[in-house]
């Protein structure tokens, strides 16, 4: 298996048939400047300093630096755990010495992570792994502060390869940490700069689309840094997946569409966690919900939620919606489309663009409504609850602590998921934002349990 299968020419390309991010313009400008003339610039084509004379940074406009750190403020008060680890842990610098480079959505809740890593000692430079998800009034506000940061919304295909080169490509820099989403940061240095790949320390990769790839590598022989798969944490499944997704498909689909639910057919495929939390939404909405499942476990699930196992082909042609929660490729093709009723609504909110074959949609005949070019719905069209992302942005930085910090043999080139320590740490950090009180173990209970008072409570392979 290629290791690069997924990255066609085609991959990125506008379609003029999608409806995609425009209905949250309002949430990456701000104000007159970002209707300025020198948007129809390429930020690649225009000189860009900061007001400390920085010109290591490409972004859209430098003069939405105020009010994307307003947004990253408003970001920090909500995300309280995060910027409790950041307190704890600046004293120690945990990350000193550390060099990452980054691939990820480049939003007001992220960009708290991109400062705590560099509060916790660590040298970043950062590209977006979304053409679309970029919100420009933080990529403003990060390079205004120094912080190398290469993204804005609307890139095309080359300029989104271009902005990773220049995050690794660096004279006198050479990155010994990955964060990635997706795996595309990966997949360039491991292509273009081989010698460095093999100085990386380790990888912390978010999505299942990244996770694949990781594996090809690993059972090729050829991946020879260690990785932690942050996206099959707990933490990560059940928040960013399950109930991210329960609340922010339905934000996204009536941004885009204004569609009532009640009554709909909506085809979902997949039954992961994703897929259950855009099927408990829908149905809750009062839609009929249809789902495709690969997996005899989650089919039986979805059947015992009250939801109806089906082919996608025998129920394409009375559906309204088609979701597709997999992280697949090719889930619906033209052969699904060409039976279609007009005007369905077709859309992802599996992680990659790959799950919907957009090339067909360039046919004039067919007239379907594709959200956000196929690309993850939620990131493109919507906003993500920063309760939420700070669940995982927490969980992303203690991954890389651990990567970072890990004595010699304790990871091999190989992929690993969270110690469960640390699952179990990020979920603790997060109860104090309710009034929460954990009940503790007395040493007769943790005894008869062959536990440790303090954790970890759950078996590594519990999920």
């Amino acid at each position: 298996l290629e290791f690069d299968s997924r990255l066609t020419k085609t991959g990125r390309r506008s379609l003029s048939h999608s409806i995609s991010h425009s209905s949250t313009d309002s949430n990456s400008s701000g104000g007159s400047d970002a209707e300025n003339p020198e948007d129809e610039v390429s930020p690649r084509d225009m000189q860009q300093i900061n007001s400390k004379g920085n010109m290591d940074f490409c972004i859209k406009n430098i003069k939405l630096a105020d009010f994307g750190r307003r947004e990253i403020e408003l970001a920090e008060d909500e995300m309280t755990a995060l910027m409790a680890l950041r307190k704890a842990a600046q004293g120690e610098k945990p990350l000193a010495a550390a060099k990452i480079v980054g691939c990820t959505h480049v939003t007001a809740q992220t960009a708290v992570l991109f400062e705590t890593l560099k509060v916790l000692g660590a040298q970043c430079r950062w590209a977006a792994c979304n053409i679309y998800s970029t919100q420009d009034e933080v990529a403003a506000a990060l390079a205004e502060q120094d912080f190398p940061v290469f993204a804005w919304k609307g890139e095309s295909e080359d300029d989104f390869w271009w902005c990773i080169d220049r995050c690794v490509n660096v004279e006198g820099w050479e990155p010994n940490m990955i964060l990635d989403d997706g795996g595309d940061m990966t997949h360039w240095i491991y292509k273009k700069y081989p010698h460095l790949f093999k100085k990386v320390k380790g990888i912390v990769e978010e999505s299942i689309t990244g996770i694949h790839r990781l594996h090809q590598l690993s059972k090729a022989g050829k991946l020879c840094v260690p990785a932690i798969n942050v996206n099959d944490s707990v933490t990560k499944q059940k928040f960013d997946n399950l109930y991210c997704c329960r609340e922010s498909i339905l934000d996204s689909l009536k941004k885009t569409t204004d569609i009532m639910f009640g009554g709909k057919q909506v085809a979902i495929c997949g039954y992961g966690e994703v897929g259950k939390g855009c099927s408990a939404a829908l149905k809750a909405m009062g839609s009929v919900v249809y789902v495709t499942e690969i997996d005899p476990i989650c089919a039986l699930q979805a059947c015992m939620d009250g939801f109806r196992l089906a082919k996608l082909g025998d129920v394409v042609r009375h559906v309204d919606m088609v979701i597709t929660c997999t992280g697949n490729k090719n889930v619906v093709v033209r052969e699904h489309m060409d039976l279609m009723k007009n005007g369905c609504v077709v859309c992802n909110m599996g992680r990659s663009n790959t799950e919907i074959d957009v090339n067909s949609l360039q046919a004039p005949e067919l007239r379907i409504v594709l959200l956000a070019e196929g690309r993850v719905l939620n990131l493109s069209s919507s906003t993500v609850p920063i309760y939420v992302l700070s669940i995982t942005a927490t969980t992303q930085a203690l991954a890389l602590i651990e990567l970072f910090n890990a004595p010699e043999g304790r990871y091999k080139q190989d992929v690993y998921l969270l110690p469960k320590k640390l699952d179990e740490y990020v979920a603790s950090l997060h109860l104090q934002t309710f009034d929460a009180h954990l009940t503790e173990l007395t040493d007769e209970q943790a005894k008869y349990m062959g536990l440790s008072k303090y954790g970890p409570f759950k078996p590594s392979y519990y999920r």
